[in-house]
């Protein structure tokens, strides 16, 4: 059963109750300096959550037409277990004027160096240095017209200004059960720091 549409704009769009400064394109995370990395704690597990993730992951098989993890119940543990600890990074962000990032897994705030609080504040515009902002932007736009791509490559910054490249990143929409448009998620496996 799906999450009711109200919870899932609460996690997609109430997210953001810290606005960042446009000075500072990528919020330093106080609390990830010199974190370990097993100490990144899955987030509060709710009900809007949970919709979330079974949204992610149902319509990466809707759209995309194959598994995104593998069938949890068959690894004996719960979706959202599942997803935060993929092999994968998964990020996903909602559909406002300037889309925020709603979700990130465990591999995901690997790599930006931050928390699940504070990705979930960053417009996800922001992953990307500003002279490679236009090309996101085409990308984004690509994927609208055709739900998904699984080619596509590029740079991304960390919180500490720390530039990594992915690539062979699938990208889709997210397509609820109903057939309701409500964001945009992105995966891959390929990466490295530059």
């Amino acid at each position: 059963m799906d999450a009711p549409a109200s919870s899932l704009k609460a996690v997609c769009h109430g997210l953001t109750a810290i606005r960042l400064a446009k000075s500072h394109p990528v919020p330093i995370d106080p609390n990830f300096a010199g974190m370990k990395i097993s100490s990144l704690a899955p987030p509060t597990n709710t009900e809007a959550l949970e919709g979330l993730v079974r949204l992610i992951v149902e319509s990466h098989v809707r759209v995309v037409g194959q598994p995104l993890i593998p069938n949890p119940s068959t690894l004996g543990v719960e979706l959202g277990e599942a997803l935060w600890a993929a092999p994968r990074a998964v990020v996903a962000h909602g559909i406002q004027t300037d889309p925020v990032f709603c979700y990130g897994n465990r591999m995901a705030l690997e790599l930006f160096e931050m928390n699940f609080a504070a990705f979930t504040t960053l417009p996800s515009r922001y992953s990307a240095e500003p002279v490679a902002r236009e090309e996101r932007a085409a990308l984004l736009e690509r994927v609208t017209r055709d739900a998904y791509l699984d080619d596509y490559a590029g740079i991304r910054i960390s919180s500490s200004g720390r530039r990594f490249r992915i690539e062979n990143a699938t990208v889709w929409n997210l397509i609820d059960a109903h057939g309701v448009y409500r964001g945009q998620a992105a995966t891959f496996t390929d990466w490295m720091w530059l």
